[in-house]
């Protein structure tokens, strides 16, 4: 059986992009990095919010070895992935106005506390309510978001602006409009969406460089290992019981 041509111009296309991301974002995720290390050093606590599949990038973050213990999943219930059902209803919750403040003001957040919000349009009133509410409750907040969407779409929230204007420090993934990397004759459809690897990558090389600044400041970085190797439980309980008032997903 020969090598199927068009995933290796999938993979060719989702490097490029991650070597766009590299060389173009480098100076933004470093200081996204410093952000995430200024909030743990002064005892605030971290957040990840995404809906539909830009949630599934924050969860990459959240209680995974080799992660920062104190990321937290932010959920919005109904738009963290397809389990709802319809799964339509999880896209139609995104464009519900005052959603977030809702969200924001029953959960745990608190002034100096960093959010990451992750949208690949940016255009919903979800995420660009949830940037304009974390802020004006005194958190820094990240935006991973395709700055392309803002200059290809019209924004859906009343203000008409998209997530991007209304961040501390803002990610481009620099994906197109249309999230699609292929097509090809007979396919009617654009196809192979490689948002998801490219976000992925910019949230680790986010915890990556905010490793760094901390160790830097002599800070040990609060990092998970893996269950699965000798020692990892031990490992790991230690960090959750030293941390324990900035862990949210070990409580209830």
């Amino acid at each position: 059986m020969s090598d199927s041509k068009l995933a290796g111009q999938f993979f060719g296309a989702a490097i490029g992009l991650l070597e766009r991301v590299r060389d173009e974002e480098a100076e933004n995720i470093a200081a996204a990095g410093t952000a995430i290390a200024d909030t743990v050093a002064a005892g605030g606590r971290l957040f990840a919010f995404g809906a539909g599949h830009s949630s599934l990038p924050a969860q990459d973050v959240v209680y995974r070895a080799g992660g920062l213990a104190l990321m937290n999943l932010l959920a919005v219930p109904g738009t963290v992935g397809v389990d709802v059902m319809p799964a339509t209803l999880g896209s139609a919750l995104e464009r519900v106005d005052g959603l977030a403040g809702a969200v924001l003001d029953s959960g745990p957040t608190r002034a100096g506390d960093l959010l990451v919000i992750i949208s690949l349009s940016g255009r919903n009133a979800l995420p660009v309510e949830m940037a304009m509410n974390a802020r004006a409750l005194g958190l820094k907040v990240i935006g991973v978001t395709s700055v392309a969407y803002t200059e290809g779409t019209r924004s859906r929230h009343s203000s008409g602006g998209f997530l991007r204007d209304h961040c501390d420090i803002v990610l481009d993934s620099k994906i197109a409009v249309g999230d699609a990397e292929l097509t090809h004759k007979g396919i009617e459809a654009p196809f192979a969406p490689a948002s998801t690897v490219v976000t992925s990558a910019i949230m680790q090389g986010m915890m990556a460089a905010a490793a760094e600044r901390l160790v830097e400041r002599g800070i040990e970085p609060p990092l998970l290992r893996s269950g699965n190797v000798d020692g990892g439980h031990e490992w790991n309980g230690r960090v959750m019981t030293e941390y324990r008032d900035r862990i949210f997903y070990r409580q209830g």
